[in-house]
């Protein structure tokens, strides 16, 4: 790495970690003040507290990283362009997108963060911090997800209906089980009750204990009753399983992109209006990432600056159309979600679009040409 890249990169970092952390910092506060109220009612250790924050971090630095880029490129920029430094390095021959050249290199590593972040860990943040508040409320001191109660669940292709009393993520047994059967017309055929109900994963196979069948004719009459009180019955003709019966209560927001594929694999026969809402958030959060090299083709060519004046308008405009990124994010993935366009152009618009632009404003600034009206500050 040359001379000039290494004073570019160092004069960029001491802003970016400053905004960076700052960020951090202030959300910290503000989210503190809002919870101290019930971790003193609950007399959380300080342990517990620090635990609960660790597990947000993922999530907000998917939101606070790219700011802080932007931010960072938009001082450093500016700086050196007040005080003549990028104007030496052009009149020696260095063109602008050779100066942001190692800027864009840690676009790109950021962006890669930001996706290693939206895989796993930043959905778990969002999903699990009302459960983690509320068990800090309890006095429990390992956070792990609640069971779920009251659980319907319908699988369309064979016709069954479960209704489950308590089912606990992860686990293969189920509590209080109640199985409909239904023919291709929607009459009941055959009702199957039990206490518990333990799926044998090896054998792709059910055991029903303590709890009876029933068999219904055409009119709904019973014509036959099994009942195994002190015994169980094993089945190993359903198909579902554990995971898939639990899936149909997990909110697509809070699903990593594993779990979002396993859910659109296991649950492929449901509508496509059902399946948009988790079809857009595994394209955004492969969308979302490259929010981190969108900063710098932004911020990059708007933080070069050759008058005090183009300054100022360069780091506005910077602001405002970076800031637009995360209301067309919303505003796409609402239209994604109700289906009104395909989860693909719902999640790449906004980041594409921006990208776009930021290339354009990088081709006027190493040609030397004016930014467009909307882009320069009104005198």
């Amino acid at each position: 790495m040359k001379l000039l890249d290494r004073y570019v990169l160092r004069s960029f970092f001491e802003p970016f970690l400053l905004c960076f952390f700052g960020f951090l910092g202030i959300w910290l506060v503000f989210d503190l003040s809002d919870n101290l109220p019930d971790f003193l009612s609950a007399k959380a250790s300080l342990r517990l507290i620090a635990g609960f924050y660790l597990t947000q971090l993922p999530a907000i630095i998917l939101i606070v990283l790219p700011v802080g880029l932007l931010l960072g490129l938009l001082f450093s920029l500016s700086r050196m362009s007040r005080t003549n430094e990028l104007m030496a390095q052009l009149t020696a021959g260095r063109s602008v997108i050779r100066i942001l050249l190692p800027l864009m290199g840690v676009g790109l590593a950021c962006s890669a963060f930001l996706i290693w972040l939206s895989y796993e860990l930043a959905p778990h943040s969002e999903g699990i911090k009302k459960i983690a508040l509320e068990q800090i409320q309890k006095g429990k001191k390992k956070m792990e997800q609640d069971a779920i109660e009251a659980h319907l669940f319908k699988d369309r292709e064979t016709g069954r209906t479960w209704y489950i009393r308590k089912l606990k993520p992860g686990s293969m047994t189920l509590d209080g089980v109640v199985v409909f059967q239904q023919d291709a017309e929607g009459n009941i055929t055959k009702k199957w009750y039990a206490d518990r109900a333990e799926y044998d994963a090896r054998h792709n196979s059910w055991q029903l204990k303590r709890g009876m069948s029933v068999e219904f004719d055409i009119d709904g009459n019973e014509i036959r009753t099994d009942r195994f009180f002190k015994e169980f019955r094993t089945i190993s003709t359903w198909s579902e399983t554990p995971e898939r019966i639990a899936s149909s209560s997990d909110e697509p927001q809070n699903l990593s992109i594993p779990e979002l594929r396993g859910y659109l694999r296991m649950n492929s026969d449901f509508s496509d209006h059902a399946l948009a809402p988790y079809r857009c958030y595994l394209e955004h959060r492969q969308a979302y990432g490259w929010a981190g090299l969108v900063a710098v083709l932004l911020g990059g060519p708007l933080g070069i600056g050759f008058s005090r004046r183009g300054i100022i308008g360069g780091i506005a405009a910077a602001i405002f159309i970076f800031v637009s990124l995360f209301f067309l994010n919303d505003f796409f993935l609402a239209l994604g979600k109700g289906g009104h366009v395909t989860p693909r152009v719902a999640a790449w618009t906004p980041t594409v679009a921006l990208a776009a632009v930021g290339c354009v404003i990088l081709f006027f600034r190493s040609s030397n040409r004016e930014l467009p009206r909307l882009l320069r500050a009104r005198r």
